[in-house]
């Protein structure tokens, strides 16, 4: 892990998470490599001992929030609360789902109950 080029990038947070890092290294390569990210930042979460990250998919303008966990964890109504809220209370935070074979689902969560689009 030590050699792949996002490390330097990462490893303060990997070393202060160590139970999250997995996830966020994960969910960071996905994003910037793969998805091609754009304005792509680490937010500290302290209140869910973690980091998130926000950035921009490739050609828009709109800054989206990325949370990354691991599918064994178990998350809270309170630990999404803390999310948004440390987040800054963005309309919709996306949590990233990084299971042991390397793969991400990622799931569109919004504060509240939204009715879904017909």
């Amino acid at each position: 892990m030590e050699k792949h080029p996002s490390y330097e990038v990462l490893s303060p947070y990997l070393s202060k998470y160590p139970k999250a890092a997995g996830a966020l290294f994960q969910t960071y390569n996905d994003l910037k490599y793969a998805q091609q990210w754009t304005d792509l930042e680490i937010v500290e979460l302290p209140g869910c001992l973690r980091c998130a990250l926000r950035g921009r998919r490739p050609n828009t303008e709109d800054l989206l929030s990325v949370v990354p966990c691991s599918l064994s964890e178990s998350l809270s109504t309170d630990w999404i609360r803390t999310t948004f809220r440390e987040l800054g209370s963005p309309p919709h935070v996306y949590l990233a789902i990084n299971t042991e074979d390397s793969s991400i689902v990622y799931y569109k969560i919004s504060p509240g109950i939204v009715k879904p689009p017909l």
